[in-house]
């Protein structure tokens, strides 16, 4: 299947230079595609290539991801992502509603800002974007003390002698990964430094523990307020487990999450793993479509 073509440009944000992606027409209806951990915006051009219909596809680089700059200090806090997201928004499409798609790190944002600012949103697709475990408040002083020890010795990005190694590091965390695409996704995910390694493009601050606790609450909480419809979307073969609390708690627990959205509808793509972008887009990008046009007319 050839690539869809896409272009990018810088835009100041929040007093960063924000990197972003764009494929298809200006002056299509858009669609928003934010990534997730530790990715890049070029991530979606497997599922980009598999849309039917003609779409604005805008995905930046998240702050201190791919191309766009990382804060002045090293910590990431998460209301920053939610803010970002805001300001790019109102630079490309005004005060008008937005078709909204985040996978993982980039979904649980999206949903809590689908919450925050649910008049800003017209639909919203969540790709295994369900947020982490409870973790009971007596944990925070071990938290807090994790933090300050890791901000004593900065964190490291490993490097790697060439692109084909950086795209079997990808291989080996993704083994449903083809070759073709693991070198694709290569060349945006790393760059070659002075010494002529190739280094993973992402501050590695993001390495670093947050000090603050994840708040499960607080983010039902905001997706009681999503008024979008909503379209939750799990890999068959997910290892959301690894964060969620174990394989057993999970599937009830997803399943508790998802019955506090007012609109939503769930669907699973099958052979696919947490990267269901990258291992199963034609499937993903026919769910897509579908749940946009339903709602959307498109």
């Amino acid at each position: 299947m050839p690539m869809i073509p896409s272009r990018f440009e810088f835009v100041p944000l929040r007093g960063l230079r924000y990197h972003v992606r764009h494929w298809g027409r200006v002056g299509a209806p858009k669609i928003f595609m934010l990534h997730g951990w530790m990715d890049v915006a070029a991530s979606f051009q497997f599922v980009v290539d598999c849309l039917q219909h003609e779409w604005h596809v805008i995905a930046p680089d998240w702050r201190g991801f791919g191309l766009t700059e990382g804060p002045p200090v090293d910590t990431y806090w998460f209301p920053d992502y939610l803010a970002d997201l805001d300001a790019l928004l109102q630079h490309y499409a005004g005060d008008e509603a937005v078709n909204l798609l985040g996978h993982s790190m980039g979904g649980y944002a999206v949903g809590l800002y689908a919450g925050a600012r649910p008049e800003r949103v017209k639909t919203l697709i969540n790709l295994e974007g369900f947020g982490g475990e409870h973790m009971a408040p007596e944990l925070a002083p071990a938290r807090y003390a994790k933090w300050l020890d890791q901000l004593r010795a900065p964190a490291t990005m490993n490097t790697y002698s060439d692109v084909a190694a950086v795209a079997a590091r990808l291989q080996k965390t993704n083994p449903c990964l083809s070759d073709e695409r693991a070198a694709f996704l290569a060349r945006h995910w790393s760059r070659q430094n002075d010494a002529g390694r190739w280094e993973i493009l992402g501050d590695p601050a993001h390495k670093i523990v947050n000090p603050v606790l994840p708040r499960v609450e607080e983010m039902i909480a905001c997706w009681r307020c999503i008024s979008a419809p909503v379209l939750c979307v799990e890999a068959a073969e997910t290892n959301m487990w690894l964060w969620m609390g174990g394989k057993e708690s999970m599937r009830g627990e997803i399943d508790r999450r998802i019955a506090f959205l007012p609109h939503a509808e769930s669907a699973v793509i099958a052979d696919a793993g947490h990267m269901l972008h990258h291992d199963q887009p034609e499937a993903l990008a026919v769910l897509i479509e579908r749940f946009l046009q339903e709602h959307c007319g498109r």
